[in-house]
């Protein structure tokens, strides 16, 4: 990594910069980033998915979050880099190590492209107070040393059928126009990938665990375009694509942006998602920076879609049943690692119907890997699943007719007193806020202590958010609905939403609990009256919970009616899927506690 830095700082010299913003971002603002994108793991050699680093012309620090804290260690040994660890006391945030680090005068150089353009506002702001500005340079620095950098994603362009998508391009586009008409916007432009494969019903493979194609795209009063390279498309999709939509080339997108602003049009940007780099190609527009509103057309899902997901649940939990049935008698033999109980889960879940690949990579922890939130096996870390302590795994597959993400915790062997406690506490949060019925106009954080009021009890709690939404062969993270303490207000609930519920318990260095189902956002029928609807959650995840982890004393009646139930469910929708030893493993699994 020496080298590197040394090259970079030469280019910092010469562009008269003395600081250079590396994110983790590619242009769309991605969770996942294509190899091509990755220039921040090229720099720095830390390969998690989430982190920011700075270079100055003397320092190097990379920031991460709790999740990565024991990965960066290892990975920036020797690089030049020192590791900030965001969250801990006393630690800057990148923003605040800058400001010291620069003097007056001094300019902080980046990559309009990589940076939202709120977050490029706020961090002017910051600066200018210190006398420090911004350069916004077009070329990225670290793509000038990048030698051996991967090429772009060229993978194939597909169309999402009407069978699975439930609507037609056409009506998603007079949709999102009478948004823009009342909005008074000549031109929506859209940058994030999950909804441009939303709008024009097309789905790729360019991003990993993302089933999106890179892409940028803009809609019109009357006429829509879709900005892809495009050998990508075969003479069916562009078929299928050119009824409705003009394509054009990926690069062109740059220029169709200046024409937008040499017209003075009125162009709406999502304000959460929309780059620096968008904003300044169109000067002169008038630009409405607001949600746009894709994130919650497709938040709220169609018949087709909610009966896909009930459809695609049935055949993962029928997989993870196989699972957890071949991991219970495997441990106690011998030979099942970390790594192969996710490899042997893939498997399973390979041989259903419409399946099309992992969803997000399996958090596969045992012991006190599990008490790490997004731990991440690797051949470096992988260790032997024994019959004793705790497992957790959190998995989730792309179908044809749904995106699925579950989490389970076992008992490998017998469980402490401390551990079964901790586990009723994280299963009664899940109940509690399965079950809640609530008004119009509930948002998630609203609900959010429901999973966390057992644990908060007994003076306990998790760092993360409790639920978020799911995509429908999409993204298996998408908004803007949120179940979480920051994130989802003014949001409300409505029917068609699909969220996780996720509450968890983690003891550092000793195991971790958490459990996760996806729901249904439905109407109750039973507390709705004329003019006050109310809604509740359908749980959709179908999957025994492990019940020699339950301590019955601590549940309520209703609690141990509802796990009953639950499993009463599971095992008559499921039993008759399965094999002989497999209906029997589920049969005991599901028994009434």
């Amino acid at each position: 990594m020496g080298e590197e830095l040394t090259a970079l700082r030469q280019l910092m010299r010469r562009r008269g910069i003395q600081a250079y913003l590396i994110p983790s971002a590619d242009p769309h603002q991605s969770e996942y980033v294509p190899e091509f994108w990755k220039r921040r793991q090229f720099l720095t050699g830390f390969t998690g998915s989430a982190g920011d680093a700075v270079v100055t012309l003397k320092k190097a620090g990379l920031w991460v979050d709790s999740r990565y804290y024991l990965q960066a260690e290892k990975e920036l040994e020797g690089t030049g880099f020192v590791l900030f660890k965001i969250g801990l006391p006393g630690v800057p945030s990148w923003q605040e190590w800058i400001v010291g680090e620069l003097r007056p005068g001094e300019k902080l150089g980046l990559d309009p492209q990589l940076i939202p353009h709120q977050s490029y506002a706020k961090l002017q702001m910051e600066l200018a107070r210190r006398g420090i500005s911004i350069k916004a340079i077009g070329k990225n620095l670290v793509d000038e040393i990048w030698d051996d950098r991967p090429e772009p994603p060229r993978n194939p362009v597909v169309n999402h059928p009407q069978r699975y998508a439930g609507e037609i391009v056409k009506s998603k586009l007079n949709r999102l126009r009478r948004k823009m008409k009342e909005e008074g916007a000549e031109a929506h432009v859209i940058t994030t990938l999950d909804a441009v494969a939303w709008l024009f019903n097309i789905r790729g493979s360019d991003v990993e665990f993302n089933p999106v194609t890179v892409a940028n795209a803009a809609v019109t009063p009357k006429k829509a375009f879709l900005f892809v390279d495009q050998t990508k498309l075969s003479p069916r999709a562009q078929s299928v694509l050119s009824k409705e939509i003009e394509v054009r080339s990926y690069e062109d997108f740059s220029a169709f942006l200046n024409q937008l602003g040499r017209e003075k049009r009125r162009v709406w940007l999502d304000e959460a998602s929309v780059s620096q780099w968008v904003v300044g190609l169109l000067k002169g527009a008038a630009v409405i920076l607001k949600p746009g509103p894709i994130a919650l057309f497709k938040a709220v899902k169609n018949k087709t879609e909610i009966a896909g997901a009930r459809a695609a649940h049935v055949r993962d939990g029928e997989a993870m049943v196989k699972f957890l049935c071949w991991l219970e008698k495997e441990v106690r033999q011998g030979g099942v690692t970390e790594l192969s109980a996710a490899r042997k889960l893939e498997e399973f879940r390979s041989e259903a119907a419409l399946y099309r690949g992992l969803s997000f990579r399996t958090i596969s922890a045992y012991g006190e890997h599990g008490a790490l939130v997004h731990y991440s096996a690797s051949s470096a870390t992988d260790i032997p699943l024994q019959p004793k302590g705790i497992y957790l795994i959190d998995s989730g597959s792309h179908y044809l007719d749904a995106t699925t993400d579950i989490t389970r915790t076992v008992a490998l062997g017998k469980a402490t007193d401390e551990q079964r406690d901790r586990f009723t506490r994280v299963l009664k949060g899940l109940i509690g806020l399965s079950t809640i019925s609530f008004p119009l106009g509930t948002s998630g954080p609203q609900l959010d202590i429901l999973a966390r009021k057992a644990l908060w009890e007994k003076g306990l709690n998790y760092g993360h958010g409790t639920g978020h939404g799911i995509g429908a062969y999409l993204n298996v993270h998408e908004g803007p609905q949120s179940i979480a303490p920051a994130r989802g207000f003014g949001i409300a609930l409505e029917p068609g939403m699909i969220l996780s519920v996720e509450p968890a318990f983690y003891k550092e260095n000793a195991f971790g609990l958490r459990l996760e189902n996806l729901v249904l956002v439905v109407r109750d029928e039973e507390r709705s009256k004329p003019g006050a609807a109310f809604y509740t959650f359908e749980t959709l995840t179908l999957c025994p919970i492990d019940s020699r982890l339950v301590k019955k004393e601590l549940l309520e009646e209703a609690e141990i009616r509802w796990l009953n139930s639950y499993h009463e469910r599971v095992r008559k929708t499921l039993a008759p899927r399965l094999g002989a030893a497999d209906q029997a493993w589920l049969i005991d699994a599901t028994s009434p506690i």
